[in-house]
């Protein structure tokens, strides 16, 4: 199929099979393809978090008004916005540049000051802001690599972020959960997984000029 038909097939998953979970490898693509996810400067301005553990996930149903799909997918992943985005932050990603790329520090020189001055232009509420939405880039491209892969995978607004953030110890790591995403496989009495697909006609969403 091409990825046309695959984001056709895919939608979001209100109840999953518990029993399947997914491949070692499958999963291991999926989040290959959200690491490579593109994001302002490319600093990837979040962490990925990949819960597995049932007590765990427990607790976090309880903190997203009970969803099920929160236990019963076979991962559930979270988008972690960095809360403290500072100089510190975009000197490290420069030494990380010029570690991978090969060249020396000194030669990045206007690069590290275009960065800086970007980090250093916004307020705190800003650069949170800035950070939560390229955590939604990374997530829309979870979403097509899940298509691709042939998984389900259900995004989601619908919890608690503050109780996340206690239950996860977020906040001491300087993160807070933006946006989550379950993935897996969908059970086959899931109404929604036969409905047709509602989208705003193409002459009403795009707009050429």
């Amino acid at each position: 199929m091409s990825l046309v038909d695959k984001l056709n097939w895919r939608y979001a998953t209100k109840k999953f099979d518990s029993t399947k979970k997914i491949a070692a490898d499958k999963l291991q693509t999926i989040l290959d393809a959200a690491q490579l996810a593109p994001s302002s400067l490319g600093l990837q301005h979040y962490r990925i978090l990949v819960v597995e553990d049932a007590e765990t996930r427990a607790k976090l149903r309880a903190a997203a008004y009970g969803q099920s799909q929160i236990t019963d997918s076979s991962q559930l992943i979270i988008f972690a916005a960095e809360t403290n985005i500072n100089e510190d932050f975009g000197k490290k990603y420069i030494d990380n540049v010029a570690a991978t790329r090969n060249v020396p520090r000194e030669a990045l020189a206007d690069f590290e000051g275009a960065i800086l001055g970007a980090i250093n232009a916004r307020t705190p509420e800003q650069l949170l802001l800035w950070a939560q939405k390229q955590a939604y880039i990374g997530l829309g491209v979870l979403v097509t690599a899940a298509a691709e892969q042939d998984v389900d995978i259900c995004p989601m607004e619908g919890f608690d972020p503050a109780a996340f953030n206690e239950i996860l110890g977020l906040t001491e790591k300087g993160l807070t959960a933006t946006v989550i995403a379950t993935i897996g496989y969908r059970a086959e009495d899931d109404d929604l997984s036969k409905a047709a697909k509602v989208r705003r006609p193409a002459d009403e969403l795009f707009i050429h000029i």
